[in-house]
């Protein structure tokens, strides 16, 4: 008896290989950008699932780049050096000294700390910022903020190299203009900018929400699949609202600079990262360019 439950267990798995294949092969060389924050990237469970996809997709031949935030990790740090953080229009007012801090825990503590995690599940990864190699050149936004940044212009040619020798890119998004003046620069917005310029097969954005929702206190309300028109109309409706507007918009930006297809999924989902890439399931809102009428 304990044979055949066994039996039926292998089978099981293989199945599971076998109808990953396909997905295997649509992605097989292609760049997929992953931006990563949220929920999915304090919880120490969901962060070693989330490194843990990104080590599988490498080596089954993806070429990866992970770009991250660190929201939470920051306002820790100016807690700590006895620091207020003060907020305008849901930006975070940096000024010289909290540049400091945004440099030392995006560029140091967190990307550091995500490459070693990486490299113990058996991957390759290298930590880079917008700053090196001219990877983010960015502008003040609002004089209000102070050293928040817009992007002016994205050199990808360091991350193409990384991802030609094997490696996955973990970049945190911090910039700099002509002058030197450092920027902090919001993670979804320069992952777009990232996956535009690499001409990447697929953007995904990992956030605390299941995606894309019709009635956002309905989590059954999710919409698997959006066009640009379909954004425009939803936006019109009030139904993309708050703060799902400028995740949405940095969605349709990457679209039309060349991203193929882009995600909102949930980070909290374990392995939500595989679950969209390599199944049928997916695992939240995809947005295209125009949707094939069936």
């Amino acid at each position: 008896m304990s044979e055949n439950i066994q039996s039926l267990n292998n089978a099981g798995r293989a199945q599971v290989l076998v109808e990953a294949l396909p997905y295997i092969q649509k992605y097989y060389g292609k760049v997929i950008v992953v931006k990563y924050g949220g929920n999915a990237m304090i919880n120490e469970e969901l962060k070693h699932d989330v490194m843990s996809d990104m080590v599988l997709m490498n080596l089954i031949g993806v070429k990866v780049v992970l770009v991250h935030g660190g929201g939470p990790e920051i306002s820790s740090m100016l807690k700590r050096v006895g620091k207020e953080s003060q907020f305008v229009d849901g930006l975070r007012v940096t000024d010289e000294e909290t540049s400091e801090i945004v440099q030392m825990v995006l560029a140091g503590k967190i990307n550091k700390s995500l490459v070693g995690k990486l490299q113990l599940l058996g991957g390759r990864a290298m930590g880079v910022c917008g700053m090196d190699g001219g990877l983010l050149k960015a502008r003040m936004v609002d004089p209000r903020l102070g050293y928040v940044g817009e992007i002016e212009k994205v050199d990808a040619t360091l991350i193409g190299d990384l991802l030609e020798k094997g490696y996955i890119p973990v970049v945190s998004t911090i910039g700099t203009d002509a002058s030197g003046h450092v920027y902090n620069i919001n993670a979804d917005t320069a992952a777009a900018a990232i996956a535009a310029e690499l001409k990447a097969e697929a953007l995904i954005s990992m956030t605390d929400t299941v995606g894309l929702l019709r009635d956002p206190k309905d989590p059954t309300s999710l919409i698997r699949r959006i066009d640009l028109k379909g954004c425009e109309e939803l936006k019109a409706q009030g139904i993309i609202s708050g703060g799902m507007i400028p995740k949405v918009d940095c969605c349709t930006k990457a679209i039309r600079e060349g991203v193929r297809k882009v995600f909102i999924i949930d980070g909290r989902v374990p392995h939500a990262l595989l679950i969209e890439t390599l199944t049928n399931e997916g695992a939240g809102t995809m947005f295209k360019m125009e949707l094939t009428k069936k």
